[in-house]
């Protein structure tokens, strides 16, 4: 072979896995206000973003960045579920020990409902209609009846739950202090199973895909992408990822799964088979940008962030104070 086209072929090769799957950053949204950020979450059929925001939710259109409007009076947010069927959003208030029911077409409080201490994520199941958050301050889990606001039960995590799965009829979910993934029936609210994570700790982000039963673990102590299997709890491998990792998804058609990390990377993974799996390059993004939101529909990656300064620590041996730069909250659009 000519070494020109040999060079050639193989300064391709490169390139191909270092960014084959064409993601990039493409554009950013400016959002309004200050005030710090959590989960944020997209409901793809009525093209509605929503961004967690100190004290409020703000609602985005994910084609065009415009503001639609905002869900007010949720001390500490960190998420926001949606049940469409029953016009309900639901947004877990941590400061405050609540949840905000509200409507999804004026955007106004309902009603706010106690559950346990410090809720955090936040899901809905639609087989059961029912709304969870996962609370830290108690290690529980409180159950919602979507359509009446009322709680319907507990179920005992004995952990703090950080993402969730839906799916084959169960919820998966991280406990980020015990290193473990638990099984539990959103009807029933009994724990099924418990797997040790073992190869990683500080399990937050989660993805799955339902054919071959693989969940994705994204770990931030000893940063790894953990793949399990969901039916024995079996660990498949572990590999590399970016510090700082917050959220997962997974993309059931092009079988990639995503890990958004607040040192301002996206790595990729490309599942080529049950067992088998490669990194397929990160995408540069923003540091801080470590929750995300993946659309089915655009197969568009959504991250919210923003510019912090620091000042030295106000103790020997304290950590550095962040002040978020007013005016720098985003959403980060990648796309192919």
């Amino acid at each position: 072979m000519d070494l020109n086209i040999a060079l050639l072929v193989a300064s391709l090769t490169l390139a191909a896995f270092q960014g084959g799957t064409g993601y990039h950053l493409q554009t950013s949204y400016p959002i309004p206000g200050g005030g710090g950020f959590d989960y944020i979450s997209i409901d793809s059929a009525a093209r509605r973003l929503y961004v967690s925001h100190g004290t409020e939710v703000n609602v985005v259109n994910p084609d065009n960045g415009k503001l639609i409007g905002t869900v007010g009076d949720t001390p500490g947010v960190h998420g926001a579920a949606i049940a469409s069927e029953f016009k309900h959003g639901f947004t877990s208030n941590g400061r405050e020990n609540k949840v905000s029911m509200f409507d999804l077409e004026t955007l106004q409080t309902i009603k706010k409902i106690d559950v346990g201490k410090g809720p955090d994520g936040i899901y809905y199941d639609p087989a059961t209609k029912r709304v969870f958050t996962n609370n830290h301050g108690s290690h529980d889990i409180s159950a919602i009846d979507a359509k009446t606001g009322e709680v319907v039960g507990t179920v005992k995590a004995e952990g703090d739950g950080e993402s969730a799965v839906v799916a084959d009829g169960v919820v998966y979910l991280n406990l980020e202090d015990t290193n473990e993934v638990i099984t539990f029936d959103p009807k029933s609210l009994e724990v099924k199973k418990r797997f040790p994570i073992g190869v990683a700790k500080t399990p937050t982000g989660l993805a799955y895909d339902e054919k071959t039963k693989r969940l994705f673990i994204g770990c931030r102590n000893d940063p790894k992408m953990v793949v399990m299997d969901s039916v024995s709890g079996k660990i498949i491998g572990s590999f590399p990822i970016g510090r700082g990792v917050d959220y997962a998804a997974f993309d059931p058609e092009a079988k990639l799964a995503f890990f958004s990390c607040g040192e301002g990377v996206l790595s990729i993974f490309h599942e080529k088979a049950a067992n088998d799996y490669e990194d397929v390059g990160p995408v540069k993004t923003m540091p801080s940008a470590r929750t995300m939101a993946f659309d089915a529909k655009t197969k568009k990656i959504f991250l919210s962030a923003a510019e912090y300064t620091e000042t030295a620590p106000s103790t020997p041996g304290g950590r550095p104070q962040r002040t978020m730069k007013p005016g720098s909250f985003v959403v980060l659009v990648v796309s192919k």
